[in-house]
């Protein structure tokens, strides 16, 4: 094959919570004239980002076009899952005109690009772009800045973070490998946080990169897919922590899963939610809940306190109205007891 004739793939990588699944969504359903296949790289052990984008698979985007990748972070998963993830949706007939990839928000991105050199898949595929998404309320409030010094800088009001974190090198290794950074949330964040998310943005990239603020995941697909960067071949202008390592560990995260059993009020689960996250330090809760009296599956997104929900669905003939959460922390955080005691308190107490 030539250049012009390899398939191209966008990397969509960013923190947790920072608007992945939402921006994919609003590409399967404005694709821009292509023929879109996703891969969905879930963290946990149950995949609630591929359910969701199947729900809204249309013609250009079908549900067979979108393939979870459940076993582990995709950067360390390379040989197992990812090339014949990739190998089978290039076998697809039709065959697709771009490949989304949808990183778990703990994915290091320059070891996936790596993985484009792989012999059986070089020739045939190309990174047309990675694309990062930052949260400008989160990236304002400093809790990915690399130091306490430029903390104080920023009259942040919380300098008592550890900025040396695994979370900052996450974030500082997403933002260095990207062609183009979406700025998403910035009505959260305000004028003020939407600029000082910009000078840390700046202040982390190792050259001038595009930012756009992005609201809801809305964005011209013309101006994230198309790029042509041919990210594989620029790996020495993307520098990361890791360069000097083989692979990296995902130890100090954990990932819990909790059955819920059927709510009567959704606004008591979004009050379990927010006590867990200001007394358990959690930062990610994703998944769906059955409402009593309701024919719709309700979705419920959480990064940290702040919890977001909607009906989003209406529940199968042969599904089993149950809810269920997937439930993310840093490793010391993870108290499996009493998350169960606070989001399923009867099961808890069974």
């Amino acid at each position: 094959m030539t250049d012009l004739a390899k398939l191209p793939v966008t990397v969509i990588t960013g923190f947790l919570g920072s608007g992945k699944t939402t921006l994919v969504r609003h590409l399967m359903q404005n694709p821009g004239g292509r023929r879109l296949a996703v891969v969905v790289n879930e963290f946990g052990d149950v995949g609630v980002d591929g359910d969701i984008l199947k729900s809204c698979a249309i013609p250009d985007c079908p549900a067979e076009n979108i393939m979870e990748l459940a076993n582990g972070c995709i950067c360390c998963t390379v040989a197992d899952d990812f090339i014949p993830t990739i190998e089978a949706l290039m076998a697809l007939d039709p065959r697709p005109d771009h490949i989304l990839i949808e990183t778990s928000g703990l994915a290091l991105p320059k070891p996936l690009l790596k993985a484009f050199d792989w012999p059986d898949i070089r020739s045939k595929i190309t990174v047309d772009g990675v694309i990062a998404l930052a949260d400008a309320e989160a990236v304002a409030a400093g809790r990915f800045a690399p130091d306490v010094a430029r903390v104080d800088a920023q009259r942040l009001a919380d300098d008592s973070i550890d900025h040396e974190t695994p979370l900052s090198e996450v974030f500082e290794d997403q933002i260095s490998c990207a062609d183009i950074i979406l700025l998403t949330k910035p009505d959260l964040a305000g004028p003020e946080g939407v600029a000082r998310a910009k000078e840390v943005i700046a202040a982390e990239a190792p050259r001038p990169l595009p930012v756009v603020e992005v609201a809801e995941g809305v964005v011209d697909p013309r101006v994230i897919l198309g790029l042509e960067a041919a990210a594989e071949d620029d790996m020495d202008a993307r520098p990361s922590h890791h360069d000097d390592h083989d692979d990296h560990e995902h130890d100090d995260f954990d990932s819990v899963v909790i059955d819920l059993p059927e709510l009567g009020d959704p606004a008591d689960l979004v009050s379990r939610i927010e006590d867990l996250a200001n007394s358990q330090n959690i930062l990610r809760v994703k998944g769906y809940a059955s409402v009593a009296g309701k024919p719709m599956r309700l979705l419920v997104q959480a990064v940290g306190a702040r919890v977001r929900h909607q009906y989003d669905r209406p529940w199968k003939p042969d599904e089993a109205r149950r809810g269920r959460l997937v439930v993310i922390a840093e490793h010391d955080d993870v108290n499996v007891d009493a998350i169960r005691a606070v989001l399923a308190p009867a099961e808890a107490a069974e």
